[in-house]
């Protein structure tokens, strides 16, 4: 089957348990061969297995690298693929959503650090008169703590989160804990940003 740009579909067979699927693969971008990605984002519409928690395995090998060709791995037309994965359950989708939910509120929170830094910028830089300075830096700090307090909540969230969808003996922790950890990471990376607003704010206070 001729796709857009002149590349060609692959009509591949995937195997997953009792089940077999014949699925045409093709490229998304034009001039471009399939690549592993487009076969698993296919797999994942037929069989309900997401990408990120789908094994690949042609003859022996693993089909990791997501952006290269399938050609690349010898993968032709009328091959077998067997994929080796877990589908979503119903739980897994709502605590997904959470998470989804849980990174709107790390935005939010780091608008306000941002917003915090900004005033301080502002009383650093002479902006604002000395005999209101003691009472907006009071505040200032006020809403800093508020922030870490923030942090720490939905840090707790995420671990609980963390723990009920991919527990340490889930193969699937193996292969799927970027998702709540990289909100771990942004986090950390802004609690720390905020720490040091704090201190910098407490030092303006002492008059350092």
């Amino acid at each position: 089957m001729a796709v857009p740009g002149g590349s060609s579909a692959l009509t591949v067979t995937v195997t997953y348990g009792n089940e077999k699927h014949s699925l045409q693969v093709a490229s998304q971008e034009e001039n471009s061969q399939p690549t592993v990605r487009d076969m698993a984002v296919l797999i994942e519409q037929v069989t309900g297995v997401p990408v990120s928690f789908q094994k690949l395995i042609y003859k022996g090998k693993s089909l990791k690298e997501m952006d290269q060709p399938l050609s690349t791995f010898g993968v032709k037309n009328g091959c077998k693929v067997m994929l080796i994965g877990k589908r979503k359950s119903p739980d897994e989708e709502a605590e997904l959503k959470k998470l989804k939910d849980l990174e709107t509120s790390v935005e939010q929170v780091a608008k306000k650090i941002e917003e915090i830094n900004k005033e301080l910028g502002g009383i650093q830089k002479g902006f604002l008169a000395k005999n209101l300075q003691t009472e907006a830096l009071c505040q200032l700090d006020k809403r800093i703590k508020g922030t870490a307090e923030q942090f720490m909540k939905i840090l707790e969230q995420i671990d609980a989160i963390a723990i009920r969808c991919w527990p340490l003996n889930d193969l699937r922790a193996q292969t799927q804990p970027e998702l709540p950890y990289r909100f771990v990471f942004r986090i950390k990376q802004e609690k720390r940003l905020s720490q040091r607003t704090s201190v910098t704010v407490n030092r303006k206070r002492r008059g350092w």
